[in-house]
């Protein structure tokens, strides 16, 4: 089915990203994996392109679009080469930079956002933690004032872009009384006495990324560098949130459905007892399945990105967008292993690799079980 969702302008800035991805990205793949981590060049050349700062006004260097669909579209994109890609890009540039557009100071604008577009400042952000999980109104890391500074302790764990981030927004208790009210946002620079990155984890996929744990002892901050009013974290963590996991649903859904593009011509290229595979009639059945749930799911997804656009998104919406396709992404996915056959269980093969990078999405930005609390709760349940 068609969809209405992009105008000539959408398309016209896919095609630069596709021809970014093609000539920067995709061949040096297996370097990027092999070195768990993505190169500064890769960074400053999607600066270079404009596709760091899609958020961020103008006179700190950013291109700001004002309409999502762009942020959907770069990611739809980076989705179909690979899962990594969506995730450590989109951190940076479209998680990470609601917070520094529209919490900081105009000092605070001024000495990240040039940077942060063009690929020289690296960000990371700074909220799960060993034993928490999605338990964020819990959090143990603390920053005690001391004069006009702050004494950040604590650690954090999968942090994204955690091996290589300049600047990390790190959620701190700064009044333990308050429970999630006393929650606070900082920006952290790695190069501070005290800060320290931990194990570069040895993750089951998504090998590009160097998700890593992260260390505070006595980081000493500036007030300067606190992100938004003191106290307010929570509050603004759970209002960037849904933007968050929308971008992961449309990474899902995006990834999903190229791997089963790529599936569907394997199937009829494919021979068993002399016939393509994809002309047995419980492979079509299955296949047929498969991209009607892709493209129903889609409809919901593009609704959700139209909402979103307009600043009408709700949380439990995005919710339910997240732990579907999350859903939908892992089963066909699955299908798409069994259906290669036993080169789908080789590495060699993007299916295999697709698959394994796959299973993550039900647990970050919220377990789906977490998914299903909030809409559970919107039930009055």
């Amino acid at each position: 089915m068609k969809r209405e969702i992009y105008d000539d302008d959408h398309e016209a800035f896919r095609a630069s990203v596709k021809e970014f991805l093609d000539r920067e990205v995709v061949p040096h793949l297996d370097e990027h994996a092999e070195s768990h981590g993505l190169p500064r060049s890769f960074w400053k050349a999607a600066g270079a392109q404009g596709f760091l700062g899609l958020e961020i006004p103008e006179e700190y260097g950013g291109s700001e679009a004002g309409d999502y669909r762009f942020n959907a579209v770069l990611t739809e994109e980076l989705a179909k080469v690979n899962m990594t890609l969506p995730s450590c890009l989109g951190i940076h540039a479209d998680i990470v930079a609601p917070y520094l557009v529209h919490l900081t100071t105009e000092e605070q604008k001024k000495r990240w956002l040039p940077d942060f577009c063009s690929g020289d400042l690296l960000t990371a952000i700074g909220m799960t933690e060993p034993g928490g999980g999605s338990d964020l109104a819990n959090l143990k890391t603390t920053a005690v004032r001391d004069g006009d500074d702050w004494i950040i302790n604590g650690s954090k764990t999968f942090i994204t872009n955690g091996g290589s981030a300049d600047l990390v927004v790190v959620a701190a208790r700064t009044s333990p009384e308050k429970k999630a009210k006393g929650i606070s946002l900082f920006g952290v620079d790695t190069s501070l006495e005290g800060f320290s990155v931990g194990r570069v984890l040895d993750k089951v996929g998504q090998d590009e990324s160097d998700t890593a744990e992260l260390a505070f002892e006595d980081v000493r901050v500036s007030n300067d560098d606190l992100i938004g009013e003191l106290d307010t974290g929570f509050i603004s963590m759970m209002q960037f949130l849904p933007q968050e996991r929308l971008g992961s649903a449309v990474t899902n859904l995006a990834h999903a459905a190229q791997i089963l593009r790529e599936t569907v011509e394997y199937a009829k290229e494919r021979k068993a007892f002399g016939h393509p595979i994809g002309s047995f009639q419980a492979n079509q059945f299955l296949l047929a399945e498969l991209v009607t749930q892709v493209e129903v799911t889609q409809a919901y997804v593009d609704q959700c990105v139209i909402a979103h656009t307009k600043g009408e998104l709700t949380a439990v919406d995005a919710a339910k967008a997240k732990w579907w396709t999350s859903q939908v992404q892992n089963d066909v996915l699955d299908h798409c292993v069994q259906l290669f056959g036993g080169y789908g269980y080789m590495n060699e093969y993007r299916v295999a690799r697709a698959w394994r990078d796959a299973r993550v999405t039900k647990i970050w930005a919220g377990s789906n079980e977490i998914m299903k609390m909030l809409i559970g709760r919107d039930l009055g349940l």
